[in-house]
């Protein structure tokens, strides 16, 4: 199992993405768009693509234009069956490339929140592992400005107060998820150490708090997260 890994920006841990495919004995390919590095020329070196966030936007074309070749890369992927997993901004590429509208701005949320599935979530074999009871949702964490609209033919499978569109799916296992749920309570500990005036300016006073909100939210999150990254995995 051959997978690859697109970085868009300089701190990008797999978190439980990462433990779920080492124990499926995935081999991973790791590649810093952000810093130049080429994408896959094609979809046939790999079995599946994952995309992580970053701090740019879905159309952010000028200060990086590699963004149209990956939302074109991920649709490849997506149409060919194979198993695509967009994170946070990965998911907004995603949305993109499959026709939806890129919301620059319109969704800001930061921190531990509860991400509700809808009715095809509950049913649909990724969402559905994070165990959510009926009318019920599970805890992940959130860093994100922007959003999207549902791409024509997507099934809408989670979303919150926050943003309507927190995960969908394209044809077999092609997903979005706006929602952080590869990060763990040690990934979200590094982000708070090399990005701090970014997070007190998403949330002033969040860093004197963090330390509750983890022992509050950090252990549901995890589950509920590895659980969706196995279920993942498990479609490749």
């Amino acid at each position: 199992m051959r997978v690859a890994i697109i970085e868009n920006t300089r701190y990008s841990d797999p978190g439980q993405v990462g433990i779920a495919l080492a124990e499926a004995g995935a081999t991973i390919e790791a590649i810093r768009a952000y810093a130049g590095e080429p994408l896959p020329a094609t979809i046939h070196g790999h079995d599946a693509l994952v995309v992580f966030g970053g701090e740019q936007n879905a159309r952010d074309d000028e200060k990086h234009p590699y963004l149209p070749a990956l939302a074109t890369l991920m649709r490849d992927f997506g149409d060919a069956g194979k198993a695509v997993l967009g994170i946070c901004l990965g998911s907004q590429v995603l949305a993109r490339a499959y026709g939806a509208e890129n919301l620059i701005g319109a969704a800001p949320e930061f921190g531990w929140h509860t991400v509700s599935p809808t009715e095809e979530g509950r049913s649909d074999p990724v969402i559905s592992a994070a165990a959510a009871a009926p009318g019920e949702g599970f805890v992940s964490f959130q860093w994100h400005d922007d959003t999207f609209t549902l791409p024509p033919g997507g099934v809408h499978l989670a979303g919150n107060a926050a943003a309507v569109n927190q995960a969908f799916r394209v044809g077999r296992a092609a997903y979005g998820m706006q929602f952080h749920f590869e990060a763990n309570r040690a990934v979200v500990a590094e982000w708070n150490r090399l990005f701090p005036e970014h997070v007190e300016r998403k949330e002033p006073g969040w860093l004197a708090r963090h330390s509750q909100y983890a022992a509050a939210h950090g252990p549901a999150a995890e589950a509920a997260g590895l659980a969706i990254a196995r279920a993942w995995v498990s479609r490749i």
